[in-house]
């Protein structure tokens, strides 16, 4: 497979072969179609986005519920062919076993509920991201958020079991708060902790609601009400449980910022 696309390229160096002749070959070659103005490959039951790196920072990201393991390992290989990584959220560990099959380097989170494969060659991770957690229920969500920014070259400082009813834990990590340069900040119950952290730094604060709590929270739509009204400057709010969401938001921002 390799030679003959070497080949192939050849002939399109040499002139023999037009671009749009090669296309073809390599779209009756794979099974799949690769349209020629948005590199968009239609498999069936999907349409991958081949250009998301280029537009948004990170290939396409594979959202796996609703999916069959099949579905799930077959986008996730073809995205890791040609980015080199690929990410699939909200999964479970046989769509794991469907993919790894495919990408045997694959690995999974059980309890952020994610699977990912990375064979890029390894660069220096951006600094300067910090993710909060209130309680030790709140970690699959932050580890989401964690995993996720991490695939997008940030190195993370995790800090966790912070939350406001012993605030004496939070304010003993001070220092370590206000070095960040962004903060993610995950949180259920009532919600109080990004508008303690947002108090206290100078960096931007992403919150993060998660459905973490007793009958009132309403599976987290109190502490979403909650980050949603805080009072305090530099807050913005993701979706309930929304860990990837957050740590994707955070991790531009981190490498912008590294950028500058």
């Amino acid at each position: 497979m390799v030679n003959s696309i070497q080949k192939l390229l050849a002939d399109v160096a040499a002139g023999r072969v037009s671009p749009e002749e090669a296309m073809s070959s390599l779209a009756a070659t794979s099974g799949a179609s690769i349209t020629n103005d948005s590199a968009v490959e239609d498999i069936g039951f999907a349409q991958i986005d081949h250009d998301r790196a280029e537009r948004m920072g990170f290939p396409e990201v594979i959202y796996g519920a609703g999916k069959t393991p099949q579905q799930v390992a077959e986008i996730a290989s073809r995205v890791h062919g040609r980015s080199g990584v690929v990410l699939v959220t909200r999964t479970n560990r046989a769509a794991f076993d469907a993919t790894r099959t495919l990408l045997p380097d694959a690995e999974f989170d059980e309890d952020a509920h994610l699977v990912w494969a990375d064979s890029r060659d390894k660069k220096p991770l951006v600094t300067g991201l910090a993710i909060v957690s209130a309680g030790t229920s709140d970690l699959p969500v932050a580890k989401e958020a964690s995993i996720t920014a991490r695939l997008m070259g940030c190195e993370v400082v995790q800090i966790n079991d912070v939350g406001v009813a012993g605030i004496h834990r939070l304010l003993g990590k001070v220092d370590q708060l206000r070095a960040a340069t962004v903060l993610v900040v995950v949180a259920g119950m009532e919600g109080a902790l990004p508008s303690v952290v947002a108090g206290l730094v100078s960096a931007p604060v992403i919150a993060v609601p998660t459905s973490v709590g007793y009958g009132a929270s309403f599976d987290g739509l109190a502490a979403l009400l909650a980050m949603m009204n805080s009072c305090a400057s530099g807050v913005s709010v993701v979706n309930i449980d929304g860990g990837f969401a957050a740590g994707f938001q955070a991790a531009l921002i981190a490498n912008a910022i590294a950028a500058e």
